[in-house]
């Protein structure tokens, strides 16, 4: 007889796992199913996030920036370094340790809540009595039924048709991760999130790169303020952005990859590169899922269709994180997740996308939560909007890291904040204070009045809270 649970998460991303140890919390009798594989084979729990994605990719950012600040700006600190040297190795090996580090983190969890872990694909078979069944495709095939299932199956890169990823000359985040040698010259097709990372990371090491962007404005989901900055910083860095390009025909070769493209004059032109990293997106996965043996209904995406709760259109069959609708992060995966497993208990689970934070861990930094002013602008809202500059934050000035700006939107009349955009030193951090403001549905007053630690770069968050009310102190 098949081993009975009363929730089975199939995916242990940060979605799945997250909803897995919830629900175990709450008394459930729980099984994650999970394929990723570590270099000996084994399980590897994190999904795309720990393994492939956000953990490996700031070990790497850290690393390359280390390496920037020894080599370009330590001699403004009276650090003189001679000899500056680069082991691609044991970088690599330190990011994959950083990894390794979260897999067994995430095995302890599960060993500490009870979860049960299965090591393999997880896919639909069938409606069964008491839930449904899901064959465990592993190195040792079985079957278990769950009362109720939570799909949790993440997302895969996007390939760009006509260049198939090969990992070794057409890279996606997987093979960006885990190049062996610094390429001389590399191009990345796509100016988002990933793309922007990456490019930060190889460029640091010595890369010449060029990125090219099919949109014709750089980062459009950002603040336009906050983006242009940004583009500034990287402009100088050395960082080439070419905007509103058309890509045309990609050769990789033994001597690397050529792709023909046009510029945003129409002109056509030519970029031969070592590698090539695209990062143009990402797709739900349902690899394998087998969705169709039980009738769960996926959209024209391929993502499956949930409702604001979760909900897909089967009987206790519920579905997070980046294979259903929103954006495609880690947190609000998680989210998703203790939301579902408190559903399940019959509690009232929460996610509020409208104070959903975003990060691009770039050098400077970018993070932003809530409406941004062009969007305020074409939804005719009336707002105040004030910033203030990192060059004029003590602190900031003592990091020796002055780029960038907070900058506060807040209605006109109620004085309600509506959005928060930085970019800037260590704004990843900062910006969990106007996501816990803005679910609090506090006023850009509200934050002007409480008292910030100094010297801080907080201190900034509070002055763009003055400054909507053009009454900021030290600018």
């Amino acid at each position: 007889m098949s081993k009975q649970f009363d929730v089975i998460v199939i995916g242990g991303g940060p979605g799945g796992y997250i909803a897995a140890i919830r629900a175990a919390q709450l008394g459930f009798n729980v099984a994650c199913i999970d394929e990723w594989k570590n270099a000996k084979g084994g399980p590897a729990l994190g999904g795309t996030c720990t393994n492939v994605g956000c953990i490996p990719s700031k070990a790497l950012l850290q690393s390359s920036e280390h390496f920037e600040h020894a080599g370009h700006g330590f001699a403004d600190h009276g650090i003189n370094v001679s000899g500056l040297s680069l082991d691609i190795a044991k970088m690599l090996a330190r990011k994959d340790q950083v990894v390794k580090q979260n897999n067994d983190g995430i095995t302890y969890l599960f060993k500490k809540n009870k979860i049960s872990s299965f090591h393999g694909r997880g896919s639909f078979v069938k409606a069964a009595e008491g839930g449904y069944e899901i064959k465990v495709a592993g190195a040792a095939e079985e079957t278990i039924v769950g009362k109720h299932i939570i799909v949790a199956t993440g997302s895969n890169a996007r390939a760009l048709p006509g260049a198939a990823f090969d990992e070794e000359n057409i890279l996606s985040n997987d093979g960006a991760l885990r190049m062996g040698a610094v390429p001389k010259k590399l191009a990345l097709i796509g100016s988002g999130v990933i793309g922007l990372e990456m490019g930060s990371v190889w460029r640091r090491l010595g890369s010449e790169v060029t990125v090219l962007e099919a949109l014709p404005t750089f980062l459009g989901a950002v603040d336009e303020q906050i983006a242009k900055e940004a583009k500034k910083a990287f402009d100088k860095q050395g960082l080439k952005i070419e905007l509103g390009v058309k890509v045309g025909e990609i050769k990789s070769g033994k001597k690397g990859v050529s792709i023909a493209w046009t510029n945003a004059k129409g002109e056509a032109q030519t970029l031969d590169v070592d590698k090539l990293i695209v990062s143009i997106g990402r797709v739900p996965n349902t690899i394998g899922l087998n969705p169709e043996a039980v009738g769960l209904a996926l959209d024209e995406r391929g993502a499956i269709n949930v409702d604001g709760e979760c909900k897909t259109n089967l009987p206790n069959v519920w579905a997070i994180g980046d294979v259903v609708r929103g954006p495609m992060l880690a947190h609000k995966a998680e989210e998703e997740g203790v939301a579902v497993a408190e559903r399940i208990a019959g509690q009232h689970g929460h996610v509020n996308f409208n104070t959903i934070p975003w990060v691009i861990y770039t050098h400077p930094e970018i993070a932003w939560v809530g409406q941004t002013e062009q969007q305020l602008k074409a939804e005719g809202r009336a707002y105040k909007a004030g910033s203030f500059p990192f060059l004029a934050n003590g602190r900031a000035r003592a990091l020796g890291d002055t780029t960038g700006m907070v900058k506060f939107l807040a209605d006109a009349a109620t004085d309600e904040i509506l959005g928060v955009h930085m970019v800037g030193p260590q704004v990843s951090e900062l910006i969990s204070e106007a996501v816990v403001a803005m679910e609090f549905k506090a006023s850009a007053e509200d934050i002007a009045r409480i008292c910030h630690a100094h010297p801080s770069l907080s201190e900034a968050t509070k002055e763009a809270a003055l400054a909507v009310d053009k009454r900021t102190l030290n600018f």
